[in-house]
């Protein structure tokens, strides 16, 4: 199929979601490149329809060859690069039906979950989502403030793990503590003034960790139910949130895999 009208009405309903940086109307993610479109099939997520360019097209083509009734809508070079959410557009763009998880999902075995809140770079929370799937986290919330991880850029952020995280959005930071609270869970919030050092802490048992706003940190509702964590550093005084997560959450893992 080819569009040519910048006003066919899928073409819309994707823009949109691009401009509010969510899911479409009816829940479908817009996940752009190559990438992002090979760890939606390897996720085994439905995927509604791609985009491509139509200097692409046959590289589209042969992706989804395998795929039964996904249909390829062609574009031409200069439609698609008005819809790209990127500079240098690979020229592909999948709807994609993203998992839908239930609040105690995140909590599996030795629960690790971490808690966004009010974080507003997507690069950052993409780049959470990536490093909680590979750091073993069992699920990451982000509460109400916090940007989605369907924004288009967080998506690529996240490389793939965006299908596969457990993970809820929307959350309020009081069902939050509840959950919490209920699960059992060591809270820690990620605090650069912080008294308590990474290295003194006991991550191998059941724990959250909150990771606030780029400007003002975790929120006080928030820190009142948390022990403040802090990361020693040299010749700066903090990290930025994704970065500082990758090192909890890492040093998490270690614990973990000496305790096995």
């Amino acid at each position: 199929m080819i569009l040519t009208s910048p006003k066919n009405p899928l073409l819309k309903e994707v823009r949109k979601a691009i401009v509010h940086g969510s899911l479409t109307s009816d829940g479908w993610a817009v996940a752009e490149s190559f990438h992002l479109l090979e760890e939606a099939l390897r996720s085994d997520c439905p995927v509604r329809a791609v985009l491509a360019a139509e200097s692409v097209r046959t590289a589209v083509e042969s992706h989804v060859r395998r795929l039964k009734d996904v249909p390829v809508m062609v574009l031409s070079d200069d439609l698609f690069a008005k819809l790209s959410t990127t500079e240098t557009s690979q020229g592909v763009i999948a709807l994609v039906r993203p998992p839908s998880w239930k609040l105690e999902q995140l909590f599996r075995g030795r629960s690790l979950v971490v808690a966004l809140d009010g974080l507003q770079d997507p690069g950052n929370a993409g780049a959470i989502l990536r490093v909680a799937e590979a750091f073993g986290a069992t699920g990451a919330m982000f509460l109400k403030g916090t940007v989605s991880p369907f924004n288009p850029k967080a998506m690529r952020a996240s490389a793939g793990s965006v299908f596969r995280l457990p993970l809820v959005t929307g959350l309020d930071p009081d069902l939050a503590r509840a959950a919490f609270e209920q699960q059992r869970l060591d809270v820690y919030a990620a605090s650069p003034a912080a008294r308590k050092n990474l290295a003194d802490a006991d991550l191998t048992r059941k724990c959250a960790l909150i990771v606030g706003s780029e400007g003002r940190g975790v929120s006080e509702k928030l820190r009142a139910g948390a022990i403040d964590l802090r990361i020693p550093t040299s010749g700066v005084e903090s990290l930025n949130a994704g970065v500082a997560a990758g090192v909890i959450l890492y040093e998490a893992r270690r614990q973990r895999a000496l305790r096995e």
